[in-house]
């Protein structure tokens, strides 16, 4: 079960951002409607992913970097470009939805954009965090999130 966890939340974040490129082309499209379902699916799928990653943290800690002492540096590096990005892009992302739904649409195409790439970025990053930890160097322990982060 531990490791299934972050699995579905890795996964559930590239169904977000798979559903954010549907939406863009439904919305190049015109598609109106389709693009409101594909980016509440987004919202969705995100809020999925947040829902297992914050469970998983506060219950059973996080993974530790296993791979070589000389490139621990960069896979912090790293990661903290990516808990930045995922930061900005969840506040981008509830912001983005919330003036779509609202229909302050000036807003909306202003800032969606921009939200989006952000959400690429952190769907690639994310996975990439996900491969090192689970898949390149698996093995690391689990420990509170602080210590995960700043060793």
């Amino acid at each position: 079960m531990f490791k299934v966890l972050p699995f579905l939340s890795t996964t559930f974040i590239v169904i977000s951002a798979i559903f954010v490129a549907i939406g863009w082309i439904l919305i190049a499209q015109r598609k109106i409607q389709a693009h409101m379902r594909a980016m509440t699916l987004a919202g969705v799928f995100a809020s999925l992913f947040f829902i297992f990653y914050m469970s998983r943290t506060i219950f059973l800690g996080n993974t530790l970097f296993d791979g070589p002492e000389h490139i621990k540096i960069y896979y912090l590096i790293f990661l903290l470009f990516h808990i930045t990005l995922a930061t900005v892009g969840g506040v981008m992302g509830i912001i983005t939805l919330r003036w779509g739904y609202k229909n302050e649409l000036a807003k909306h195409r202003k800032i969606g954009p921009w939200t989006s790439i952000i959400w690429f970025a952190t769907a690639i990053t994310g996975t990439t965090v996900y491969y090192l930890l689970y898949i390149k160097y698996p093995g690391g322990s689990t420990v509170p999130v602080w210590r995960a982060i700043f060793g």
